[in-house]
């Protein structure tokens, strides 16, 4: 089975590290429950109960699933890349020492690199290349 079909915009973000422009994404100012996965093979990577507000204008995350993610050092030297942990899809940044919630961390998301699963409905199958 191969990864999802992405379009030219998501392989820009998740393939080669690219960000979507502030305050454009889908799931900036979405808050409904449910599970967000990623786009490219399906993993689980954070529950719409750790999403927050943080006014980035990327949506934001204070906790992921357990071994969900990756985290490197960026390019730049200053800051942490995620990438999803199956594909080593680019997710976005981490932030940490911000204060804006109580577990002191923002994973700061592409809306490109997730998708959405209502609460209720199955989980789609993993995916691999």
């Amino acid at each position: 089975m191969a990864y999802n079909k992405l379009t030219p915009q998501e392989t820009h973000v998740i393939v080669h590290h690219g960000t979507e422009r502030p305050f454009t994404g889908e799931y900036d100012d979405f808050y409904k429950p449910g599970i967000f996965v990623c786009r490219r093979c399906n993993a689980a990577l954070f529950s719409s109960e750790s999403k927050f507000d943080a006014g980035c204008g990327w949506p934001a995350f204070d906790d992921s699933f357990p071994g969900a993610l990756r985290r490197l050092l960026d390019p730049d030297g200053r800051r942490t890349e995620i990438r999803c942990a199956r594909c080593d899809g680019h997710l976005g940044h981490e932030f940490v020492g911000e204060r804006l919630t109580a577990k002191n961390t923002r994973e700061c998301v592409n809306s490109l690199s997730i998708r959405f699963v209502p609460a209720g409905q199955p989980l789609p199958e993993l995916l691999e290349p």
